[in-house]
C-alpha cells in the first residue's frame, strides 16, 4: 500500500502538540545541585593511607594516565635480633584526567582500597595541562566519596574493616602503654602545698585625707622634751652637801639610848666624832684650855 503523501508530517506534528501540552521540567544548575546516583563515575579519590605503592593500577591503565613515584625507607627491627624491613613510601600520586577515560580498571585492581569513585564533576579547567590532579586534590576528592551500600545482616564483616579495626585497637593500647608510666610517675611526685586564697572583694577608692596645717606662730606643733625653769637648774635629786663644819656627814647607827641615863656620861665623848657643831666646848676641853 502505498504511503499517504504528508502522513510523516502528521506525526511529527503530533508529537509537538503532545508536548507542548506537557509542563516543561529544567534542571536550575548550577544554582541547584543534581541528584545524582550513587556509583556516578565523576573522579577517582585516593585514600593514601591505604596505598603501599605496588603500581598495580599504573600497569593496567590502558591510557597510561597514572604517574607515581616512590622511595625506599628502612624500618629498624620491632624486636631484639630481628631483621630490618624496608618498605616504599609515597612521593606523588597524579592522574591526567584529560587521557583518563573513566573506565575503573585501576579501582579494580587496586589490592587495598586506595581508590574510589567520587561524584565530583566540577574540575573543568581552562588550560589541559591543569587538568593533571596530584594526590592533594585526590585527597580531597575523597571525602566525598559515598558510603557503601549497608550489607546483608547475615554477611561475614568485610576483612578490611576486620584489619582496621585491629590496626586501631594495637594503636590505642600502644599510646595507652606509653602514657600509663608518665601518669604514674606524675601521681608519685609530691605535690607542693598550696594554700587556698580567699576570694577578695573590691575595695571603693578612698579619698585622700587632708592633713592639718600647723598654726603659724608655732614652728613645730610635735611635743619635745621640757626645758626645766629658768631658776632652777637641776630638778634631778642628787647627792646632799655635808655641813661646812662637818667633816664627815655620813649617818651612822644611833643607837637608841636606855631611859633615864646619859650616854655621854656612861661612855664618855667620842673622840672620832669630832667637836660638836651646834655647842659650845665641854667642860674637859674648857678646863685643859
Amino acid at each position: 500500500m502505498a504511503p499517504i503523501p504528508g502522513s510523516g508530517l502528521a506525526k511529527g506534528l503530533a508529537v509537538t502538540l503532545r508536548t507542548m501540552t506537557k509542563k516543561s521540567v529544567t534542571e536550575q544548575y548550577p544554582d541547584v545541585q543534581p541528584d545524582l546516583p550513587p556509583r556516578t563515575r565523576g573522579v577517582i579519590g585516593l585514600f593514601e593511607e591505604n596505598c603501599t605503592v605496588c603500581m598495580l593500577c599504573a600497569r593496567e591503565c590502558p591510557d597510561w594516565c597514572i604517574y607515581i613515584d616512590s622511595h625506599k625507607e628502612t624500618i629498624p627491627a620491632a624486636t631484639p635480633g630481628g631483621r630490618e624491613r624496608s618498605r616504599n613510601v609515597l612521593d606523588r600520586f597524579a592522574i591526567d584526567f584529560a587521557l583518563c577515560m573513566y573506565c575503573g580498571i585501576c579501582i579494580e585492581v587496586c589490592p587495598f582500597d586506595a581508590l574510589f569513585w567520587s561524584p565530583e564533576f566540577e574540575y573543568a579547567e581552562t588550560d589541559i595541562h591543569e587538568l593533571t590532579h596530584e594526590r592533594d586534590k585526590l585527597r580531597e576528592w575523597m571525602w566525598t566519596v559515598p558510603a557503601p551500600p549497608a550489607l546483608d545482616p547475615g554477611a561475614e564483616e568485610p576483612k578490611e574493616l576486620a584489619a582496621a579495626r585491629k590496626t586501631a585497637e594495637k594503636l590505642a593500647a600502644t599510646q595507652a602503654a606509653q602514657t600509663t608510666p608518665a601518669s604514674q610517675a606524675a601521681q608519685t611526685a609530691p605535690a607542693a602545698p598550696t594554700a587556698p586564697t580567699a576570694p577578695t572583694a573590691p575595695t571603693a577608692p578612698t579619698a585622700p585625707v587632708e592633713q592639718p596645717e600647723p598654726p603659724a606662730d608655732r614652728a613645730d606643733a610635735r611635743p619635745g622634751p621640757t626645758e626645766p625653769p629658768a631658776d632652777r637648774a637641776d630638778t634631778r635629786p642628787g647627792p646632799t652637801e655635808p655641813p661646812a663644819g662637818r667633816t664627815d656627814a655620813k649617818p651612822g647607827p644611833n643607837p637608841e639610848p636606855e631611859s633615864g641615863s646619859n650616854p655621854e656620861s656612861e661612855s664618855g665623848p667620842n673622840p672620832e666624832s669630832g667637836p660638836n657643831p651646834g655647842h659650845g666646848p665641854t667642860a674637859s676641853e674648857g678646863g685643859a684650855s
